[in-house]
């Protein structure tokens, strides 16, 4: 598993509002929300690796 760091964010009330109000849709925390959302974001714009898919379990 990836090490983890913590990093303070400030956002808009709004924003974490309609966060939490997605995260809750997803049986997701707010934090493992904004991280899915950040890990597709990368992955769609190149500048993070995709999972590698042809691995054996």
């Amino acid at each position: 598993m990836a090490e983890k760091k913590a990093y303070p964010l400030r956002i808009n009330t709004e924003v974490l509002d309609a966060v939490q109000r997605w995260a809750d849709d997803e049986l997701r925390s707010v934090n493992a929300q904004i991280e899915y959302v950040l890990r597709d974001a990368l992955r769609k714009a190149g500048r993070l690796k995709k999972p590698d898919e042809d691995k054996d379990a």
